[in-house]
């Protein structure tokens, strides 16, 4: 996607650049008798439009964009729809990037096979859609003081900009609840993925703060990142963003007091 975004940057500031030649070079005698000239011209033309077109529709996004889920997932190159036999909830209408969904699948396949059945429940999460979790709990939360509002919704949701589900690398699987990942098919299924989804890349992001090791968000035995994606994000987000870029939704303006970025962008098992 970057590489797209280059490559049509240096078109459009050659186009530029020879654009104020090419009236004076239209009119001139030699254009007009040359036929084949006037069509390649024309042709010329008709790329720069084309490729400015299908730029528009796919959408030129920064890396920053990307990190604070600024971007559209049903249109980048890089997202995938995961076929509804491996999805259940919202995660039917969601993406994942093209890697973390076929390491998915062949997860999911070798579980089958022991008898673990394993589903996403939620993936991508555009920063519109983590507004709309985020700004409905706040608002269920009004009678608390502002700032313990916002460490109330941070126990297990991110505010918008700062979710590792805006990449397309994270996922959740089964349910959302460390209960059920206690007991039952939920604990058959826990175990399973602790012995065998790190041989597909995957690792339980937020583990027990117990050893306090970990800072954020509490244990989510649901939440798995496709690290060679998610690492890379990371790595990513910690050089590209800023607090100044954490803003446009209910509370944003305690990121900063919070230190959402140290504690819990940087507050994971598996960076």
């Amino acid at each position: 996607m970057y590489l797209f975004v280059f490559n049509y940057e240096i078109i459009l500031r050659i186009f530029r650049h020879f654009w104020k030649f090419i009236p004076t070079y239209v009119h001139s005698n030699s254009f007009k008798q040359s036929p084949p000239m006037f069509y390649r011209f024309k042709s010329f033309v008709f790329s720069v439009a084309l490729l400015i077109s299908y730029s528009s529709a796919q959408g030129q996004v920064t890396e920053k964009q990307y990190l604070l889920g600024q971007f559209d997932p049903t249109v980048h190159p890089d997202f995938i729809k995961p076929a509804d036999i491996y999805t259940k909830g919202s995660a039917r209408n969601q993406w994942m990037r093209k890697e973390a969904y076929a390491a998915f699948v062949k997860m999911a396949k070798e579980a089958k096979k022991q008898g673990i059945s394993l589903v996403i429940i939620s993936a991508t999460r555009p920063f519109a859609t983590q507004k709309s979790i985020w700004e409905k709990k706040w608002k269920e939360r009004e009678a608390l003081p502002e700032l313990e509002r916002a460490k109330n919704i941070l126990l297990f949701s991110s505010m918008p900009g700062t979710s590792r589900h805006h990449w397309g690398s994270d996922i959740d699987i089964n349910e959302l609840s460390n209960a059920y990942f206690s007991q039952g098919n939920g604990l058959k299924e826990y175990e399973w993925l602790k012995k065998n989804a790190s041989k597909y890349g995957f690792c339980q992001t937020y583990t027990s703060k117990t050893d306090g090791k970990r800072t954020g968000y509490e244990e989510e035995k649901w939440h798995w990142s496709y690290l060679p994606l998610a690492s890379h994000f990371t790595k990513r987000y910690e050089k590209t963003v800023q607090y100044a870029d954490i803003n446009g939704f209910l509370g944003s303006d305690l990121a900063t007091e919070l230190q959402v970025i140290e504690k819990y962008v940087k507050g994971v098992a598996c960076p």
